[in-house]
């Protein structure tokens, strides 16, 4: 099984460069972050994504999350869902067998610290209770926390930064104290460039001058089954790069044929009415 996380910051200027990691790729679970497009504007080509059951969650100019699932890979359609404590529409879930999926854009906190606190706070709360009720978990998206200062470029390094701060930091890892493993750093544990954003100016893409805020977790007992997760840097235009992570054997087997639908609609569920808008966006957002 193929996993792919993207922070596409905008998913209408990311149209074309999407269909082409789809094609090339394949991934059989597709997360996306930062759509910024309610799901009528998602564009036609991408909104009932070809192959995919899908699901797009989000309002027009700002955060917004996907889930996509290969039709081929997991035959039929899941239940998505999203938790109560999602804000903003920052998260959205697939359960197949035990196993539950996520696309989480967790809050920049640069505007509102407290906010990012609680989410961060409730993401951790969730973990220990499906971990409890037995669920096994991959959590993929754009956490907006470098996990250790290694995670940082070290002319970026700021402790007081927000991102990087020690507060952030700890309580990242209390999420994964709770049975989560980081995959990118298991396969990479002392790689001091393995970097997911780039601000955009004085080409620090280019020179790899950036921070890792993108990230694969995946519960314990999956972890024996992933065999890489790596970031691609040099694909697409967004601030962001995709990270990819691969399960052999599949962490979930479904039974049965794929289930034929007749006439999709455009979105596979309704918009939801939309939150406030945000007086202004802060530095990662854009």
């Amino acid at each position: 099984m193929k996993v792919t996380t993207w922070n596409v910051n905008g998913i209408r200027a990311r149209e074309a460069q999407l269909l082409e990691w789809v094609q090339k790729e394949q991934p059989d679970v597709l997360c996306l972050q930062e759509v910024k497009a309610s799901p009528e504007d998602v564009p036609e080509a991408l909104c009932n994504l070809e192959g995919y059951f899908c699901l797009w969650h989000g309002h027009k100019g700002y955060s917004g999350v996907g889930l996509h699932l290969r039709k081929a890979f997991f035959k039929r359609r899941p239940a998505f869902a999203h938790p109560p404590f999602d804000m903003e529409t920052r998260i959205v879930t697939a359960e197949i067998q035990g196993v539950v999926l996520a696309s989480i854009y967790v809050p920049n906190g640069k505007k509102d610290f407290p906010a990012k606190q609680r989410f961060l706070e409730a993401i951790d709360a969730w973990v220990t209770e499906l971990h409890a009720q037995g669920k096994r978990l991959i959590l993929c998206g754009d956490l907006n926390v470098a996990r250790t200062e290694k995670d940082v470029h070290p002319r970026l390094r700021k402790p007081a930064e927000i991102g990087q701060t020690p507060e952030e930091q700890a309580m990242l890892e209390k999420i994964l104290s709770h049975g989560l493993v980081d995959l990118g750093r298991k396969f990479d544990p002392d790689n001091d460039q393995l970097f997911t954003w780039w601000a955009p100016w004085r080409n620090m893409r280019e020179r790899n001058m950036g921070w890792r805020l993108d990230y694969v977790l995946a519960s314990e007992p999956l972890v024996q089954m992933a065999k890489s997760c790596v970031a691609s840097r040099e694909f697409g235009s967004s601030d962001h790069g995709p990270v990819t992570a691969v399960f052999d054997p599949d962490p979930i087997h479904v039974e049965g044929e794929v289930e034929q639908e007749t006439e999709p609609p455009k979105v596979e569920e309704k918009a939801e009415a939309k939150p406030e808008e945000p007086k202004q966006l802060s530095l990662l957002d854009e």
